[in-house]
Formats: C-alpha cells, sequence, structure tokens
C-alpha cells in the first residue's frame, strides 16, 4: 500500500473560482459612455456585450504581450464602429475599462489565500487567458499571495490538455501528488485527476451536488489531505 505525500500547494483556475466577471460593471461603462460621448447607455452597453461574445474565443492563439496588444487594438476598433466611435474614443473607453475592470475577486478570497499560505502552501493560477494574466491578479489584489501563475496562452497548451497542467507543476517545481488543483469545469478537474493530482470541482451557484460550493470549502479539503510539515525538506 503506497502513501499519498502531503500537499505543498494549490493551483487555482482564475474565473468562476478565485474571480469572476461583474455584469455591473457594463452598466457602469455604458453610463460613463453616454455621459462622455453622448451616446444612448442601452446601445453602448448591448454593443459592448455583444463585441466581447463574438471575440471572447478569438484569442487562443496569442502567445505574448505584444500579440495581447494587437489584439485589443483591434478590438477597440471594432467596437468603434459598432459604437460610431472614433477611434480615439474608443481608445478612451478601452483605457478606462480595459479587460481586468470587469472582473472582481469571489467573496472571501484574500482571506483564503492568506490562510492557506500561513499554512505553508505555495499558491498557483493555471488559467486559459490571455498572456496577461499577471496584470489582471493585480488588479484583483492577489497577485502578493500567487507564486506562479501561468496563462495557457502562453504555454500554447490549453486546459485539459495534459501539458498545460504539467507546465504548471514544473513552474511550482512538485510533482503532481502533492498539489490540490480547484476549477469550475469538471473536465479540467478530471484531467488533473488523471495525472495523479488532488482535484476538485468549485461552482460557486450551489448548483452542482458535491462540489465545493465556496473558496472556504478549499480550506476544509486541505484539511482532509494534509499539509507538509513546514520543517520538512523543500525542492
Amino acid at each position: 500500500m503506497t502513501t499519498q505525500p502531503p500537499l505543498r500547494a494549490v493551483l487555482f483556475d482564475r474565473d468562476d473560482t478565485i474571480a469572476y466577471t461583474d455584469p455591473g460593471v457594463y452598466r457602469e461603462a455604458a453610463l460613463w459612455a453616454a455621459q462622455t460621448f453622448g451616446l444612448d447607455p442601452r446601445e453602448v452597453g448591448a454593443g459592448m456585450q455583444a463585441q466581447w461574445q463574438e471575440r471572447a474565443f478569438t484569442w487562443w492563439h496569442l502567445r505574448t504581450q505584444a500579440d495581447e496588444d494587437t489584439f485589443w487594438n483591434e478590438y477597440s476598433a471594432e467596437l468603434a464602429a459598432r459604437l460610431n466611435l472614433t477611434d480615439t474614443q474608443a481608445q478612451q473607453l478601452s483605457a478606462r475599462y480595459p479587460y481586468e475592470a470587469f472582473m472582481k475577486p469571489v467573496p472571501d478570497a484574500r482571506a483564503v489565500l492568506t490562510e492557506l499560505r500561513a499554512r505553508g502552501l505555495r499558491l498557483g493560477v493555471l488559467s486559459n487567458t490571455l498572456p496577461s494574466i499577471d496584470r489582471t491578479l493585480e488588479f484583483l489584489g492577489l497577485n502578493d499571495l500567487i507564486d506562479v501563475a501561468v496563462a495557457t496562452c502562453t504555454v500554447g497548451i490549453h486546459k485539459p490538455e495534459p501539458g498545460a497542467y504539467r507546465h504548471a507543476l514544473n513552474a511550482l517545481g512538485l510533482d503532481a501528488p502533492e498539489v490540490l488543483f480547484i476549477d469550475d469545469k469538471q473536465e479540467n478537474v478530471d484531467a488533473a485527476l488523471a495525472l495523479g493530482m488532488h482535484a476538485a470541482l468549485i461552482d460557486l451557484s450551489g448548483e452542482t451536488p458535491g462540489a465545493l460550493h465556496d473558496l472556504g470549502g478549499v480550506s476544509r479539503l486541505v484539511d482532509r489531505l494534509g499539509v507538509a510539515s513546514p520543517t520538512a525538506d523543500t525542492r
């Protein structure tokens, strides 16, 4: 009978795990544009959401920050045409409400991450997202708690492909059984389990039976799995 090693790290997804998209920011942005450019706020809000829906999954090929900058410049030009703005006005709107401005940390995110770090665990983020992951975590006020942040775009391999997880494990300097992975998509959880990681599904809506329903559940799961002693050998 083999004994599983104690945990040394928790690896989180970002969206709908430690952060969420706040639809209220669309209303805020629409009102700002209406006041600034004399537009109908309903048309601005609808246009911004329609633009994102059309472009939300067209960034998988981006690899560098320069690639992402080009993507957002094109995005801004398309939004200008959609809302009948000048290029300058669209750039002002994009600068006032960049991608990360629509994100908020989930309840108790900072408290839970702080508690996990206090227990000697390393913390990582592995997200199917654009290269600017560090900027988004800084905006969320969580970057100082994260040891390793991996945007799959920069790797060129996205979850649930095994290579994405292996890249994060290498960055953490740990083996799969030493890491707990938390994600809101079952296929991503299953891929982590297949590699030998501990893994759990989180559903912040509370609708999925058996899933974690808040980040506090991660701490309770860590209690059950056990944490490596702070005096244990590190690599």
